[in-house]
């Protein structure tokens, strides 16, 4: 009863600690407690009183859900578990609580999980009789059987050690195709050097180019037997980690049963060994003397072993190289899996291998009937504009669906034959590939698409559901999105790549205003310079023009009304202080474009003298009023005289014999930087410009809503629509790989006017409104010229009355003068 009552505490423990830890709401208090560097952040002294449960799964959730700088918020990264992956986990849980049985019961228990554990695995993927190890890493395996090798090779290994293998080297095969690391961490682990790693290239001629060349291999294990070596074991693949292919596992067995040799498989093909029909290629592997599983990713179990499936008669050199262990904990290894195989079934586990067989096929069939897209194997040479490359040896048996973006660069480089095609022509497909992947990944990222390097193909878009379906839950849903993104990327990335030599010859021909940067690293039209045409200026400082006139070019085309985006290149490895121009349409006037680059840097460029100018002007100008100010001080000091300057004196002779001084006012004009006469002011009591400083033409940006530049009038079908959509939506910025584009179809305006057309207009609107501003300036002047004669003749009446009134009083002072005497 005690042990119920465990059990269903734990089981009620996990349940609510996945609770917690699956909830993506956060309390305020949390919230609080994450603003700056929070409590979880900083390490810290561990606390007197113990704490709950919930308060430790809390913090552990807190951990978890931390958002570092520059990072997405985890609760979109983190894959949900679902019940099966909980009865991984309770395994674990388990395991820790079984270890503490007595030694007699954990014996007996343990035997029992591991005896099951190997009978479903080798009837579930057809390997009968065999003996099962069970590992963390899953190289694990390899190593452990290559030191049973070791071990039934070298009858002294077990005393000597190392030393017995100086006389007979063994050598250990594997294909280029294997995965990277794989032969260098098991040479390490096993203390051999990396001349005992053999790697068989593949095929060059006739099959497969990532299948194992079976003849080159014979003719390598013969030489390393002549050479006294011992061939020790063979690695092959079914399934590679790039293109997921299977070697010819029928002629690799027999090859290795002629010259004594181990063949060990792995691959992710193994995965279809439980399915009723399976092809010939893969079950081949069952008569590998080992081959290792990886159910947890192809089922979606989280913290499962991997499981390595060998076939030995003596138990003792299985122990001696850790294949099986006298530890009963060590056993343990198998409950999450055991307890996860219970819960799934045999048809459950069939059913979820099944489902990613389908998602692949189901994409194949989708690629098939599409315009311009071709489904084809490696023995096909014709170029289409997308390949879906199956590359199995049997059609349609591998689960790994692999697609690359190939363009016919003839068209796009004015004609030329494929011979005269520059290397750099390869590099800028791979390049679209790797930004293709990329954009699919983010816009899809329910399918698990990602980009693997090939070595003769180069970068290409891979579909391998058995790796990701049962993690991300893929459905047929997402399968259909997939294409439906891809139908849209493909037409604009074939007319980018046709119109890139356009834009090169075009920028060429206005050198050396612009120059073409060649970087073929950008998935876009291209890149270009503004070259600075000022002479005479040092290195520095035509660096620093060139890159203060080019930053200002970026954006001002960054505010246009366009479908074309506009940036300043990839974030690493770019060439510096130029305009990336991204994904375009086949609609696009590269001519025109082209010269709005120029006008626009034209335009910056000749502001930027005139600044300049201005400053010098406002310079001297200021120079020549302090001149002038000094002057007139020293004029009205010879004019007033000494005793003027005085204060108690000079406030005297003002007021006896006031001075008019003949000092003109001076006003400093900033537009023009000269220094004019204040008679004007003060005669109109309004300032008047001497020059009139013109508003430059606006830009060609200002348009109205819907308008687009750069294209062409000619073409308004629904190929240019749908091409404007995907050059909208999947443009190149900076900040566009992390963003999901909006679907929906914008309706273009049917009237479509170019660049020349927008500035008369915008020309004629200028003229129209700056003759309104003279006219109105000319009645306004008018107007202040009669109000200006009106005060002189009120003034010059004021001045006559004042004079009549002046004469009387002097008549009354001589009377007065007269009478006294």
């Amino acid at each position: 009863m005690m042990v119920d009552s465990t059990l269903a505490q734990i089981e009620k423990n996990l349940s609510e600690a996945m609770s917690i830890l699956g909830d993506e709401q956060r309390e305020p208090q949390m919230k609080r407690e994450k603003a700056g560097f929070s409590w979880t952040s900083i390490p810290g002294p561990l606390q007197r009183d113990g704490q709950d449960v919930a308060t430790i799964v809390h913090q552990v959730h807190n951990l978890i859900h931390e958002k570092m700088e520059g990072e997405e918020p985890l609760c979109q990264q983190v894959q949900s578990v679902g019940e099966q992956g909980h009865m991984a986990l309770l395994g674990h849980s388990l395991a820790a609580y079984i270890s503490m049985l007595d030694r007699e019961r954990l014996r007996r228990l343990s035997t029992r999980i591991l005896s099951d554990t190997t009978l479903w695995l080798c009837r579930l993927f057809r390997y009968e009789n065999a003996s099962v190890c069970f590992h963390e890493d899953d190289r694990d395996g390899l190593v452990k059987v290559c030191r049973l090798l070791l071990n039934a090779r070298y009858e002294e290994f077990a005393c000597e050690g190392y030393t017995v293998l100086s006389s007979k080297q063994p050598v250990i095969y594997q294909s280029a195709s294997c995965r990277p690391g794989l032969g260098q961490h098991t040479c390490s682990q096993l203390g051999l050097p990396l001349s005992s790693l053999c790697t068989v290239p593949c095929n060059t001629v006739f099959g497969s180019q990532h299948q194992m060349d079976v003849a080159l291999l014979d003719k390598l294990i013969q030489e390393d037997s002549d050479a006294g070596k011992l061939p020790l074991l063979l690695i092959a693949n079914a399934g590679t980690p790039g293109a997921g292919h299977t070697d010819k596992l029928s002629r690799l067995k027999e090859l290795c049963d002629q010259h004594g040799m181990w063949l060990h498989v792995e691959g992710v093909n193994l995965a279809t060994l439980v399915l009723a029909d399976v092809s010939s290629a893969v079950m081949a592997a069952t008569r590998s003397d080992s081959m290792t599983l990886t159910p947890g990713r192809w089922l979606g179990l989280p913290a499962v072993p991997s499981v390595t499936l060998y076939r030995h008669e003596d138990p003792a050199l299985s122990l001696a190289a850790g294949l099986t262990s006298s530890q009963p904990v060590e056993k343990l290894r198998a409950l999450p899996l055991w307890l996860s195989l219970q819960y799934l079934g045999q048809n459950g586990i069939v059913e979820k291998i099944s489902h990613a067989t389908a998602l692949s096929k189901h994409l194949l069939m989708k690629l098939k009937p599409l315009a311009s897209i071709k489904t084809s194997n490696v023995l096909e040479t014709e170029m289409t504009l997308l390949e879906a490359l199956t590359m199995v040896e049997d059609d349609l048996s591998s689960p790994v669906v692999l697609f690359r973006f190939s363009q016919d660069m003839s068209g796009a480089l004015g004609g030329r034959s494929g011979e005269a095609l520059c290397a750099g022509e390869k590099e800028v497909l791979d390049t679209f590939n790797r930004w293709l992947g990329e954009q699919l990944s983010q816009m899809v990222s329910s399918c698990g698409v990602d980009v693997v390097e090939l070595e003769d193909e180069g970068p290409c878009v891979r579909f391998s559901p058995l790796l990701t379906a049962a993690v991300l839950g893929t459905q047929q849903e997402d399968v259909d999105e997939l294409v439906d993104r891809l139908t849209v990327l493909v037409p604009v990335m074939s007319s980018t790549v046709c119109l890139r030599q356009d834009f090169r010859e075009e920028t060429h021909r206005r050198a050396p205003l612009l120059m073409y940067v060649e970087e073929l690293a950008w998935p876009g039209l291209g890149a270009v310079r503004f070259e600075p045409q000022a002479e005479g200026m040092d290195e520095s400082r035509r660096k620093q023009e060139l890159q203060k006139i080019n930053y200002a070019l970026l954006k001002k085309l960054q505010e246009l009304n366009t479908d074309i985006i506009f940036s300043a290149g990839p974030e690493t490895g770019a060439e510096q202080d130029c305009v990336y121009v991204g994904l375009v349409t086949e609609d696009v006037d590269i001519s025109e474009l082209v010269d709005t680059i120029a006008a626009f840097g034209r335009e910056i460029e000749e502001n930027g003298r005139l600044l300049e100018n201005m400053t010098e002007v406002v310079r001297k100008g200021i120079l020549e009023a302090e001149q002038q100010l000094q002057k007139a001080s020293e004029d009205k000091l010879l004019e007033e005289g000494l005793l003027r300057q005085l204060p108690v004196v000079g406030s005297v002779l003002n007021w006896l014999s006031p001075l008019q001084s003949s000092i003109k006012g001076r006003t400093f004009n900033l537009a023009a930087g000269s220094v004019d006469s204040t008679d004007a002011t003060y005669l109109t009591k309004a300032q008047t410009d001497k020059i009139s400083v013109q508003d430059t033409p606006t830009s060609s940006s200002k348009r109205s809503a819907g308008q687009r530049l750069f294209r062409r009038s000619n073409t308004s079908d629904t190929s240019s629509s749908n091409s404007t959509e995907a050059a909208e939506d999947w443009n190149l910025s900076p900040q566009s790989s992390s963003s999901h584009p909006d679907t929906s179809t914008t309706t273009s305006d049917t009237s479509q006017h170019t660049l020349s057309d927008v500035i008369a207009e915008e020309t004629e609107r200028e003229d129209t409104e700056r003759e309104d501003t003279e006219q109105e300036d000319a009645e306004q002047e008018d107007a202040e010229q009669e109000d200006a004669e009106q005060e002189d003749a009120e003034q010059e009446d004021a001045e006559q009355e004042d004079a009549e009134q002046e004469d009387a009083e002097q008549d009354g002072v001589s009377q007065a003068d007269q009478g006294q005497s």
